[in-house]
């Protein structure tokens, strides 16, 4: 499966079948389904990568609590990073 960008009708909100989420450019593996979870925004939420390098970071310009992620491979805008508001304490979501 792909991620996505969202277009108003996100397919992988609440989709939590067993799996690999994958760069919808280059096909890079990005997140496990493990490591996903139910969460209020309309985006897929993961806890964390399948890879050191699966995603690279950069400061997001605006908000310290946010990192701007893209594919780790060709460089694909995935989103964000919210550092502390995963599902436990200390813990990121993507």
């Amino acid at each position: 499966m792909s991620f996505c960008s969202f277009s108003g009708g996100e397919i992988f909100q609440n989709h939590f079948e067993p799996g690999v989420y994958v760069c919808a450019k280059c096909g890079y593996e990005l997140f496990s389904s493990r490591s996903k979870y139910a969460h209020s925004s309309p985006w897929p939420a993961f806890t964390e990568t399948i890879h050191a390098d699966s995603v690279a970071k950069r400061p997001e310009r605006n908000s310290p609590d946010a990192l701007k992620v893209s594919c780790g491979r060709c460089g694909n805008g995935l989103g964000h990073e919210f550092l502390n508001d995963g599902p436990k304490p200390g813990q990121s979501r993507f």
